[in-house]
């Protein structure tokens, strides 16, 4: 028997459905709106069902802000202009984006950069110093850190 795709829901369903969706990791909005579409949900039951999300907290914008810079800066070692551009592409507020980069203190921030970009200069195996500045820079910039300090330190190891 073939497997069909085009199962429809009844709201209950989809809600039961998204609970578990927004249970097993924090989600935002807008992914959530996007599995509604994937669900082939009406504009009407897609806010009912968003909004039953948001009193069960199950959608919590504000917490997800805060668990993914936590976890992309700890984990990922992200700069703040990655994480305010992957913040933005998911519809995230200017106030959410400002008081999630808060809570990652400076000092913090400059050890996980020092450390990111030491262990990365020490592993470059390029010919020229040339060619380990510009890799170490294309790898710093990429994972979105600032490019004033990025320059700094490469013409500092380099």
């Amino acid at each position: 028997m073939k497997y069909n795709s085009k199962k429809s829901y009844t709201v209950e369903e989809a809600l039961t459905k998204l609970q578990k969706y927004c249970s097993y990791q924090d989600r935002c909005h807008k992914e959530v709106e996007q599995k509604l579409k994937e669900m082939r949900m009406i504009p009407q039951a897609a806010d009912q069902i968003i909004m039953a999300l948001i009193q069960g907290n199950y959608l919590n914008e504000e917490r997800f802000t805060m668990a993914f810079v936590r976890g992309k800066f700890k984990i990922k070692k992200w700069g703040k202009r990655r994480l305010t551009s992957e913040l933005k592409q998911r519809n995230i507020s200017s106030y959410l984006l400002n008081k999630a980069l808060k809570q990652i203190s400076e000092v913090d921030y400059n050890a996980t950069f020092e450390n990111l970009a030491n262990k990365k200069a020490a592993s470059l195996t390029g010919t020229s110093a040339i060619a380990k500045k510009k890799k170490l820079a294309d790898y710093l910039i990429y994972r979105g850190w600032e490019s004033h300090r990025v320059y700094d330190k490469v013409n500092q190891l380099f």
